[in-house]
């Protein structure tokens, strides 16, 4: 029988947060599994603690050390000195870590693992770029980039040991009563429901007016945040009160911001899921329904590499007349409002029986693959001596 090494188990998780929730959110799920599943202690240093309230509201922005759901979790401010006693360092997203933390790593008997998480990429270079080692430029240091992925030569995807259990005990009574917890009516069967959830720069206007000249019952759900400025303009109100507008047979319904969990549950009460970032798109994969991803807008154009790589792993197996809609409609909401054409959204719409199909497809097989919290500690414990 294979004896394991034991996992060190305390860990630190060095986030800041950039101007976005994905980063916080994909660092405080990693704490949550880390803890839960494999019984590790775990302090999360994060810089916003505003951004990770509005995902979980337990944690109070006020208090600079706090205790949440078994998580230490202390602001990171450049003048406070994070103590040095993990076994394992995990720098988010290459954030960075204190300097004299670093040194301290250094001057220790037995310096800490120190592992890069980097961003979610189905990029083909991803594959052979996962855990290699790199020396720091002037300390007896290592640091080892772990980079979550789509294949099984990467770290893979977040996701907690029940999620699919959860999802599939949402039935039909849950999504109406996720509905009526919000103080809306319950949609009605023939209505395509849609979570909407984008950056400022998406083409909202567009999409809405598609939706709402095509004429089939929509009802549009989209969070609190920036994408209300848009909505209201093109419902020409001012009323910041309003929680629903209609315009045909389009309806918008205005919900507050939602806690990771209420978000799952959003994702499962939909059809169809726009999502942003990476967080959002590893949630609506599990989620198992069609969706459309908006990547974080950068200026040398890695966001467009990234879609394009990502479309063609998953479209992989998808009819052509369905792949071509789909892609289509993800490459103009990825564009601006001179993208669009009217014949667009019914083309899309038109699929989404299909796409539905793909995306439980897609979801099972990787659910078959190994989990990235799980990968990660045992990336770790291959390294124990």
């Amino acid at each position: 029988m294979e004896i394991k090494h034991p996992v060190p188990a305390v860990w630190d998780i060095f986030c800041k947060v950039v101007d976005n929730f994905g980063d916080a959110g994909v660092c405080w799920r990693l704490a949550q599994i880390l803890h839960r599943e494999h019984g590790l202690q775990v302090r999360l240093w994060l810089d916003g603690l505003a951004t990770l309230h509005a995902l979980a509201p337990a944690v109070d922005p006020a208090v600079a050390a706090q205790q949440v759901e078994g998580i230490s979790i202390l602001r990171w401010t450049a003048d406070k000195d994070a103590t040095d006693d993990a076994a394992v360092v995990i720098e988010a997203f290459g954030c960075g870590l204190p300097d004299a933390y670093v040194a301290r790593m250094a001057a220790r008997p037995r310096p800490p693992l120190w592992i890069v998480l980097e961003y979610l990429s189905a990029e083909s270079w991803v594959d052979s770029h996962h855990g290699l080692a790199s020396p720091h430029p002037r300390l007896p240091l290592q640091r080892y980039f772990f980079f979550p992925g789509f294949t099984a030569a990467t770290g893979g995807l977040l996701r907690e040991a029940d999620l699919i259990a959860r999802r599939e005990a949402f039935d039909d009574e849950a999504r109406s009563a996720f509905w009526r917890d919000l103080n809306f009516d319950v949609p009605a069967p023939s209505a395509l429901t849609v979570s909407l959830f984008a950056y400022a720069d998406a083409p909202v206007t567009a999409l809405l007016t598609a939706i709402a000249n095509d004429g089939e019952p929509a009802i549009v759900a989209v969070p609190d945040g920036v994408l209300m400025p848009a909505v209201r303009a093109f419902f020409r109100t001012a009323n910041d009160a309003a929680r629903t507008w209609r315009r045909g047979a389009l309806e918008v319904r205005a919900l507050p911001f939602l806690p990771q969990a209420g978000y799952n549950e959003l994702l499962w009460a939909c059809d169809l899921n726009f999502v942003r970032g990476e967080d959002s798109l590893v949630r609506a994969l599990w989620a198992a329904r069609p969706l459309v991803w908006q990547p974080y807008r950068q200026d040398d154009g890695a966001h467009q590499r990234k879609m394009d790589a990502f479309l063609q792993r998953y479209c992989a197996g998808m009819p052509a007349v369905v792949s071509g809609s789909f892609r289509a409609l993800w490459q103009a909401w990825n564009s601006d409002a001179a993208a669009w054409n009217p014949d667009l959204w019914p083309a899309f719409r038109a699929v989404t029986g299909d796409l539905g199909i793909h995306a439980g497809r897609r979801a099972r097989e990787l659910a078959d693959s190994a989990e990235l919290a799980a990968q990660l500690v045992e990336f770790v414990r291959s390294r124990v001596e």
